[in-house]
């Protein structure tokens, strides 16, 4: 019995220390959520609102 709790100890306090993968998982999310974010900007880019608005403003730069 003394034997399994030295095993299970020794296990957890393991388990509890490891963290190699955790910087990989983070750098995903991150650059999920740049991928998210820049899908948004390029469909909102798209719009014709927006293109419409920049092209006022360069248009205005150029002429003045």
């Amino acid at each position: 019995m003394s034997q399994l709790r030295h095993l299970s100890a020794s296990l957890l306090c393991r388990l509890r220390n490891e963290d190699e993968g955790a910087a990989t998982a983070e750098y995903a999310i991150v650059i999920m959520a740049a991928v998210a974010l820049g899908s948004v900007l390029l469909l909102v880019m798209q719009s014709g609102a927006v293109q419409s608005i920049i092209e006022d403003l360069v248009v205005g730069a150029f002429t003045i």
